[in-house]
């Protein structure tokens, strides 16, 4: 029979063997992801459609990974584009055994645009790719992001917000198995690479061209303060005229773009100018109420007093409103 003294050896010398051989048995079965090193380089974007909420851009895509079954040139997915198409691709083995995938692509993108602050708007783009057959448990992405990522001249009428662009990499959640009979909970991650650039418009003089027609209506209606009291009556065909200029203005900036429920600068500024032309043709009224009553004098002091104070209140809020979308927004 074995000693009190073995058996306390014996002991102590499994504590130290069991754990070595269940650790070295699940590191075995443990599955480390391969991982593909990503990187872009952004020739232009163009075409920004704000009525379709799409733009194009034309880029170089290269990518490097050692799992030859990744096979990007088939399995690439990008997964906001419309199109894609691939106009050139090579593929090349380096000395490590590693693949090395370059191609050129041309994509028609979808997104959401804000347009609170048009035509002072920021926008921020997104593209991100991912594998369509290789999830997480296969395949990582990491961002290669040695030298620049995109031309001086990417954009057209737009210009690259200062240090805006931004390379992330990230997991995709699904909640669904795509039909895979081995997930027994319907969900998924897959790996993928994202690139933000935000833009932002040369907007003044599109500011301008869109606007002119609504300050011209106004001024027009505004005229009618120094219509001789004798012709009072005109100053109504004028008001009136201005309310249906503007509102044709306004129907020709919202043509340009898409529907929204929220309330932009467009509708702040139409619907001031709106008011205002209202008031001033309320003032017309009253100023006939005064002649009328042969109140000469009263409707002379009446017509300086209202058309000081509403010239200046309509300066005040276009002033802030325009002022909050081109320097406050966020």
């Amino acid at each position: 029979m074995l000693s009190l003294k073995t058996k306390n050896r014996m002991k102590k010398l499994l504590f130290l063997i069991v754990p070595f051989i269940l650790h070295s048995s699940y590191a075995k079965e443990v599955h480390k992801p391969d991982t593909v090193s990503v990187g872009i380089y952004i020739n232009s974007i163009h075409d920004i459609n704000f009525i379709n909420k799409e733009y194009t851009i034309n880029l170089w895509l290269w990518l490097k990974y050692k799992n030859q079954d990744f096979d990007f040139s088939k399995y690439l997915e990008v997964p906001m584009a419309k199109t894609v198409d691939k106009s050139f691709y090579t593929e090349d083995t380096l000395q490590d055994g590693s693949i090395y995938m370059l191609m050129k692509l041309q994509c028609v993108m979808k997104d959401s645009w804000k347009i609170q602050n048009f035509p002072f708007d920021r926008q921020k783009l997104r593209f991100t790719i991912e594998n369509s057959q290789y999830d997480v448990s296969d395949l990582i992405f990491v961002e290669d992001t040695f030298g620049q990522h995109y031309s001086k001249s990417t954009t057209m009428d737009w210009s690259m917000i200062p240090d805006s662009f931004k390379i992330t990499t990230g997991i995709k959640k699904y909640e669904t198995s795509f039909g895979d009979p081995s997930l027994t909970l319907p969900h998924s991650e897959f790996s993928n690479f994202k690139v933000q650039i935000g833009i932002e418009r040369d907007s003044w003089w599109l500011f301008l061209k869109l606007f002119i027609g609504m300050y011209i209506s106004f001024l027009l209606s505004f005229l009618c303060f120094f219509i001789h009291w004798e012709s009072i009556e005109s100053r109504f065909s004028l008001g009136v005229g201005s309310l249906f200029a503007v509102i044709a203005n306004k129907y020709v900036i919202d043509s340009s773009l898409p529907e929204s429920t929220s309330f932009t600068l467009v509708d702040s500024l139409h619907g001031i100018t709106l008011c205002f032309v209202f008031a001033v043709v309320a003032c017309a009224a009253y100023s006939l109420k005064l002649v009328k009553a042969n109140k000469i004098s009263q409707t002379i002091r009446f017509d300086k007093t209202a058309s000081l104070m509403l010239l200046l209140a309509y300066l005040i809020l276009n002033g802030w409103f325009i002022y909050k979308a081109y320097y406050l927004q966020a």
